[in-house]
């Protein structure tokens, strides 16, 4: 049997019972949301053929498919800057040095607070750039700013001994971040820096505002087709599982690094030489 923790106790027959009925109680409720409003969609004949033809017309699954790479294309240019910005403003949060320190923390702060969709807006219509470096730079400052934050937390949340240990050895600060504090920050940083890059994906979204063909601005040139008869529920209904199922898959892979970083941490053994006859231990003369 297992045994109690110090957060819970393990419930017994009676309280298993009770979760039992109020498991099936939620699901009986989901199962009749779900039911009733599958049943409004097919009484306002949303499944009828007519609405589901154009799907099936080579020019749209083209034109899906080119929005849904450049979502991915953009996804992928935000993540790798906003990790990257993250990591220097976090670096010049944790200086020492007053002025890299005040001046992140005023980046930091500023983007974080701007809403990101007024940011895309700004460089796109007063700096005349195209939309997908507009879209990609507003993702960057944003996430790349709540990043920091994360990278920082993560670094604070290591045993302050373990920084102290690494000084003791002589070791610069540079490699103090590098070799010891950063690679166990990793850890506990890699749930919240995927959370975050979930949001960047989603966030490409609204690209279709300044006319980037991404996934949903294609959803939306079908929907607001009159020779299509605005099948709109469609749309949602074809584009909203890939969103969902692209965040799925990159929590997914979170999950799975994570796990295998648990499994195998990276430990190397350090060959120690053999002591050799008449060697001195330290304090002895």
């Amino acid at each position: 049997m297992t045994e109690s923790t110090a957060l819970y106790d393990i419930p017994g027959p009676a309280a298993r019972r009770r979760h039992l009925l109020y498991g099936l109680a939620s699901t009986a409720v989901l199962v009749a949301l779900a039911g009733w409003v599958l049943h409004l969609l097919f009484d306002t004949g949303q499944f009828t053929s007519a609405k589901w033809t154009p799907f099936a017309y080579e020019g749209i699954q083209e034109l899906l498919l080119r929005g849904l790479g450049n979502t991915l294309k953009a996804f992928a240019c935000a993540s790798v800057l906003s990790l990257a910005l993250g990591a220097v403003l976090a670096a010049g949060r944790l200086s020492e040095h007053r002025v890299p320190r005040r001046l992140s923390t005023l980046l930091v702060e500023f983007f974080r607070a701007m809403p990101v969709l007024v940011m895309i807006f700004f460089i796109f219509v007063a700096l005349k750039v195209q939309p997908l470096p507009a879209l990609v730079a507003g993702l960057t400052l944003y996430n790349g700013s709540v990043l920091a934050e994360v990278f920082r937390t993560g670094v604070h949340a290591v045993a302050r001994g373990q920084g102290e240990a690494a000084y003791a050895l002589g070791m610069r600060k540079t490699q103090v971040m590098a070799y010891v504090l950063v690679p166990q920050a990793v850890r506990a940083m890699l749930p919240a820096i995927i959370s975050q890059l979930v949001v960047a994906l989603k966030d490409t979204s609204l690209g279709f505002l300044i006319t980037y063909e991404e996934f949903l601005h294609a959803g939306k040139l079908i929907a607001s087709d009159l020779d299509y008869d605005l099948p709109f529920i469609p749309v949602v209904l074809v584009i909203s599982p890939i969103y969902i199922g692209m965040c799925m898959l990159l929590s997914w892979f979170a999950t799975w690094v994570a796990r295998r970083e648990r499994r195998s941490p990276k430990t190397k053994a350090v060959d120690v030489a053999p002591a050799e006859p008449g060697t001195l231990l330290p304090g002895q003369r």
